[in-house]
C-alpha cells in the first residue's frame, strides 16, 4: 500500500448554530488541511499521483472557502460549518476530482487550531 499526503490551509469565519458557547458567535480560524491519498500500486512513472495534481485540486476547493463566511456558502447554509463537516466537504469534493481505479482519497483532516483536529474518511477506501 502506498500513501501520500499534502498540507494546505485557508482562513475563514463561521458560527455554530445550536451550540451553547463562544463558538456560537461569529469567529474565524486559519484551518490547516491535510489530504491523504492511497493506492495499492504505482503508475508507469512510479507515482501514486503527481503531488501537483493533488495540490491543484485541493487549492481549487479551498479557494471557494478562503476568506468567506462559511455559513453563507451552499454546503453550510443548513449544516454547521464545523471542522468535521469542512473535512467531509473537502473529502467528497476531492474524491470526485481525484478518485480513479486503484487511487482513492483516503482521509481529510481539518485543524482549526494547533491542538484541535477533525477528520473524515469512509470505510473501505483503499
Amino acid at each position: 500500500m502506498y500513501e501520500l499526503k499534502i498540507v494546505d490551509s485557508f482562513a475563514a469565519a463561521h458560527s455554530l448554530r445550536n451550540f451553547s458557547g463562544k463558538c456560537e458567535s461569529l469567529h474565524g480560524h486559519n484551518w490547516k488541511i491535510e489530504v491523504w491519498i492511497r493506492s495499492e500500486r504505482l503508475d508507469e512513472a512510479g507515482l501514486v499521483l503527481d503531488f501537483k495534481v493533488v495540490k491543484t485540486a485541493t487549492q481549487e476547493i479551498l479557494d471557494r472557502l478562503d476568506h468567506k463566511y462559511l455559513n453563507e456558502l451552499a454546503p453550510f447554509e443548513i449544516e454547521n460549518p464545523s471542522s468535521e463537516r469542512i473535512a467531509e466537504y473537502i473529502y467528497k469534493q476531492l474524491s470526485e476530482k481525484l478518485n480513479r481505479e486503484g487511487v482513492r482519497v483516503h482521509k481529510v483532516s481539518a485543524w482549526e487550531s494547533e491542538d484541535a483536529r477533525a477528520a473524515y474518511f469512509e470505510e473501505g477506501t483503499v
